[in-house]
């Protein structure tokens, strides 16, 4: 009977550990720690990032939040504080010569600062959407080389290589394409980023950030 119970005993107090290590208790999070809404700023400064998580963009699906991660994803791996080998700053990898024209002349604040970083990029779609409205008017929902022509498309071409060019590509029907330093042409943008509903940004003529 000693026996059993010098067994048992061990089996018996685990058991009544366990049972209070599953109680269920519901717990609340405060509407103030909710996220109800993308934050403007998506990677913040000095973060450690594993590497496993540089290997896919992130998913948003097509909306215009979407369609700037990719192409941030696509340009920097969405680092603010990235200066590639050419030059070019930041989440979006803007020239510095691009960011005059939208009043930033200070190239050192604007790669500190990713929120004017943002405001940066939101100005420059609008300003590619007026100079190209016309063509967007013309060409969006014709193929070229067997890719659907997209607003999104053009925005992000007309990002890699300038809203000219971009005119230059539509109005020979893909005869004129041009690419970066890293052999990324027009024609490989507007496939890439086609699809996305950027209908959030409306055009303006010479915007100012």
């Amino acid at each position: 009977m000693r026996k059993w119970l010098g067994l048992s005993s061990p089996l018996i107090i685990t058991f009544i550990l366990l049972s209070f290590g599953f109680e269920s208790k519901e717990v609340k999070v405060p509407e103030t720690l909710k996220v109800k809404q993308p934050t403007e700023v998506l990677f913040p400064k000095n973060k450690t990032v594993h590497a496993t998580m540089l290997m896919t963009p992130p998913f948003i699906g097509s909306s215009y939040i979407g369609f700037k991660e990719a192409l941030a994803f696509k340009e920097s791996q969405g680092n603010y504080f990235t200066t590639n080998t050419l030059g070019y700053l930041g989440k979006y990898q803007f020239g510095i010569g691009t960011l005059q024209l939208m009043g930033v002349y200070n190239a050192t604040r604007f790669l500190n600062d990713p929120v004017l970083q943002e405001r940066a990029f939101n100005t420059n779609i609008a300003r590619n959407k007026w100079i190209l409205r016309r063509d967007i008017a013309r060409f969006v929902g014709k193929r070229i080389g067997g890719v659907e022509i997209t607003e999104s498309g053009m925005m992000a071409a007309a990002h890699l290589a300038g809203a000219g060019n971009v005119k230059k590509y539509l109005r020979s029907w893909g005869a004129f394409d041009v690419s970066d330093s890293y052999g990324t042409t027009i024609a490989k943008y507007m496939k890439k980023f086609s699809g996305y509903d950027i209908s959030y940004v409306s055009p303006k003529r010479n915007p100012k950030v």
